[in-house]
């Protein structure tokens, strides 16, 4: 393989991209912004998404190194130095740069100069030989597998813990880019009208064998006036399969109890056909009004939105006055690192405890809205046990009321009887988890 070229534009390119990104999310937002600044198309746009993306994939270890190298923590450092180094660090310990790609590299002082304090841009040339000759030291089995896998020790060890000889399986899994998918909006169109729109357009893409309104699109492609018309809304297969799941019949009064940005809201409207009536909770100001567009767009006349939190629900609408209710719980999200990568680093295990405790409020919430005879959904697109077996076997020795509902497909059996799992490695998807809960009638 040759040596990587890459031009000082190129460089700007990406450091702005990077800087933007703390700023602005999604990050791959802020990198189209910088990219457009610096009118990187085509081919090049490729390449330099290619290294953004792998740098948010490394993130918790270029830090380590900046650390190592600085003396003190990234985050307080001046945020274009930070971004500099970030990127000078992928280029210089993890790739192969040419010669000329090198000069590029520490002539990125005078541009930080320019941008920032000159003072900065002088710190950085003074620190830019060691950042070229740095060289990591792998003494431990830990750092090994964090190195060739990107994740926390933590995580790493938690992995293996579940899944013994598959762990390593998983972790390759976490790091392939999962393909664009959407998943086709009934209420204003067919899955066979977007699938023509996507061969006329030359687009390969792949229909979903488990959710028949999946399509997952295999070239580059945006997907952006599918979205605009409402037609099909960005959703992974795994989180499809959740309204799936539930089921909500028209005329059915239904419950989302954290809602936003309205992808299972608006999937059950269509399975209701727009009769009955779906009250959306969420607390999120900027994803509450994502949902509203959403909602808009998709043509859900059903929902309505309420800017609560979820655990203030039965206060507000009343005991016992829904025949089903969604409970896609906050959770650490791990199991959508493929499409977040860099979520992998802001994993932290001290963490877990107060989510599992905002997840049992919720569930409990859930449980008072539910009428005798109606079901809830407890799902995550977690795989941390805690937060999903263990809350359901949590939930049930408090609850007599409550039977599991067995599920055994399209994915495979959770870590407790019943309950069910989509796993990255296995599936081609998000890690999700599903709980599917009767209330007994008296």
């Amino acid at each position: 393989m040759g040596k990587l070229k890459l031009s000082d534009r190129q460089l700007y390119a990406l450091v702005e991209a990077l800087k933007l990104g703390e700023e602005v999310k999604p990050s791959q937002q802020a990198k189209r912004k910088a990219f457009a600044k610096y009118k990187i198309e085509g081919w090049e746009n490729s390449k330099l998404t290619g290294i953004f993306y792998s740098i948010q994939r490394r993130l918790g270890l270029i830090d380590e190194i900046i650390e190592e190298l600085v003396g003190v923590s990234p985050l307080i450092l001046d945020p274009w130095l930070r971004a500099t180094l970030r990127i000078a660090i992928e280029i210089a310990v993890f790739r192969n740069p040419n010669e000329k790609t090198i000069q590029h590299l520490k002539g990125l002082a005078k541009f930080l100069s320019k941008r920032t304090h000159p003072y900065v841009g002088y710190y950085y040339y003074e620190l830019f030989p060691k950042v070229i000759n740095y060289i990591p030291k792998l003494d431990t089995e830990e750092k090994r597998l964090k190195w060739e896998y990107l994740f926390p020790e933590w995580f790493i060890a938690r992995m293996k813990a579940l899944l013994e000889e598959e762990a390593e399986e998983l972790l390759k899994a976490l790091n392939e880019t999962l393909p664009t998918s959407i998943r086709v909006n009934r209420l204003k169109g067919s899955v066979e009208e977007v699938e023509s729109y996507l061969k006329k357009k030359g687009v390969r893409f792949e229909r979903s064998n488990r959710v028949e309104t999946v399509i997952r699109i295999l070239d580059p492609f945006n997907p952006e006036w599918f979205f605009n018309k409402g037609y099909a809304i960005a959703q992974e297969e795994a989180s499809a399969v959740a309204s799936l799941v539930l089921s909500p019949k028209p005329g059915e009064t239904v419950v989302d109890l954290a809602a936003a940005p309205g992808g299972k809201t608006s999937h059950m409207a269509e399975l209701m056909e727009n009769k009955g009536k779906i009250y959306a909770f969420d607390v999120d100001k900027t994803r509450i009004e994502r949902m509203k567009e959403v909602l808009r767009r998709t043509g859900v006349e059903i929902a309505e939105v309420i800017k609560v939190d979820g655990r203030k629900a039965p206060e507000l609408l009343g005991e016992e006055i829904a025949d089903k209710v969604m409970l896609d719980a906050p959770c650490t999200s791990d199991g959508t690192i493929a499409k977040n990568p860099e979520l992998r680093w802001r994993l932290r295990e001290k963490n877990i405890p107060k989510v599992v405790t905002l997840q049992k409020e919720l569930i409990e919430s859930a449980w008072k809205l539910l009428k005798p005879g109606g079901r809830l959904l407890y799902s995550t697109c977690s795989m941390l046990p805690e937060e999903n077996e263990e809350v359901i076997k949590w939930f049930l020795g408090r609850h007599p009321d409550a039977k599991l509902v067995p599920l055994n497909s399209p994915y495979d059996p959770g870590f407790l009887e019943g309950t069910m799992r989509a796993w990255p490695h296995r599936h081609k998807t998000i890690g999700f988890f599903y709980a599917l809960i009767e209330k007994k009638r008296s």
